[in-house]
């Protein structure tokens, strides 16, 4: 099973990850929480970004844990390579500051978003399923930073925007607001095939490669206040 871009796992499924740090003890310490949960299962290491290349297209997972800062190919030049694969899994990248620009750069380049290196084992575990899910995991700590980044770097609303419907701007503003498919098809009284339909639409329209592009996008060019 590979993956990740198709969206939540399929009943009894096991997501597939694979830990990239040049730590091997971290490394040992998040395998043992991973294979602690029925759902889930390493599948591949990496000491470094290049050798994550090997092994993300050995093993097909749907989740990459990749830490940021890494001997030979560091985890952003490793991010960006991933997410531009045939069917890309997921990344989520570790850092041990908050959002710092390294972390800005992967977020920008892909990631589906950055977890600390000592979030809680019980965080970490939601987090994996949630980005499997197909939605972008923030440290806590970090959104109210991570909007003001993208307020001070906002440019003016690219043409494409327009060519969305009326519904497709509706979807599009609910979803970055953080909104699961179900939460809109609830408020958009929408069945969630519907919902899942117009993001399909949305992220071609505007070029966008999965929903935390889409928040991203949204406080870029400040759209987001209107949701």
């Amino acid at each position: 099973m590979s993956g990740s871009a198709s969206g939540a796992a399929t009943p009894g499924a096991t997501i597939r990850i694979v830990l990239v740090d040049d730590q091997a003890l971290f490394r040992t310490g998040i395998r043992m929480v991973i294979g602690s949960q029925r759902d889930l299962e390493v599948v591949g290491e990496a000491a470094d970004g290049r050798e994550a290349l090997a092994v993300v297209t050995a093993t097909r997972p749907d989740v990459v844990l990749m830490d940021i800062r890494m001997p030979v190919m560091d985890g952003i030049e490793a991010t960006e390579k991933v997410v531009a694969m045939p069917d890309p899994p997921r990344v989520v990248v570790l850092t041990t500051f908050d959002l710092d620009e390294a972390a800005m750069r992967a977020i920008r380049g892909g990631a589906s978003g950055f977890l600390l290196k000592d979030s809680d084992p019980e965080f970490l575990l939601a987090a994996i399923r949630t980005v499997h899910a197909g939605t972008a995991v923030i440290a806590p700590s970090a959104v109210q930073e991570l909007v003001a980044r993208l307020d001070r770097t906002r440019t003016p609303v690219p043409p494409a925007f327009g060519d969305l419907t009326a519904r497709e701007r509706d979807i599009f503003l609910l979803a970055a607001r953080g909104l699961s498919n179900a939460e809109i098809a609830r408020q958009e009284f929408v069945s969630e095939a519907t919902v899942k339909t117009h993001v399909s639409r949305v992220l071609a329209k505007l070029g966008l490669r999965d929903r935390v592009q889409l928040v991203v996008y949204a406080y870029e060019h400040g759209l987001a206040e209107s949701s």
